[in-house]
């Protein structure tokens, strides 16, 4: 075969148009997957001041509180300061299904659950051997303000 020169320019140019449509298309950050089987998808979004007492240690790095936003996750939610910015989490245990007892309780910078005593690292959401890690949410900063969404 004989390629000129404008050839393998043009052969170039249509190969670099691909790969940066690729890169510009393929990643979507609304391609958010936090499925579990055991804990359902709550569409919800909450806004927690840390001005507020009730939210004030979230200002402090290994800190966490928990929410209950209306019409989210009925075991609430986990906010946790990782110091280079927040984590949060459903309430409720990933590897159970959802009972009276399958509550979060938080400690540190660990989540335990009441049932099984499976404990749960806040700035990993993982627990060693466990199948599901917790469920993360989607969280945004605006000043003191923190937004969890789903």
């Amino acid at each position: 075969m004989n390629y000129t020169f404008d050839t393998f320019f043009k052969m170039k140019k249509i190969l670099s148009l691909i790969l940066i449509s690729t890169f510009l298309f393929g990643c979507n950050k609304d391609k958010w997957n936090n499925n579990n089987p055991y804990l359902p998808n709550y569409p919800f979004s909450i806004e927690v001041n840390k001005s507020l007492p009730t939210y004030s240690t979230l200002n402090f790095t290994g800190n966490a509180v928990k929410a209950y936003p209306t019409n989210g996750p009925s075991k609430g939610i986990i906010i946790f300061n990782t110091g280079s910015g927040y984590n949060a989490y459903d309430g409720a245990c990933p590897n159970q299904d959802l009972t009276s007892c399958s509550t979060l309780s938080v400690s540190a910078s660990n989540a335990t659950c009441l049932c099984g005593s499976e404990k749960y690292n806040l700035f990993t959401g993982q627990s060693a051997g466990k199948q599901y890690p917790l469920k993360p949410y989607r969280v945004e900063v605006n000043g003191d303000v923190i937004r969890v969404y789903n």
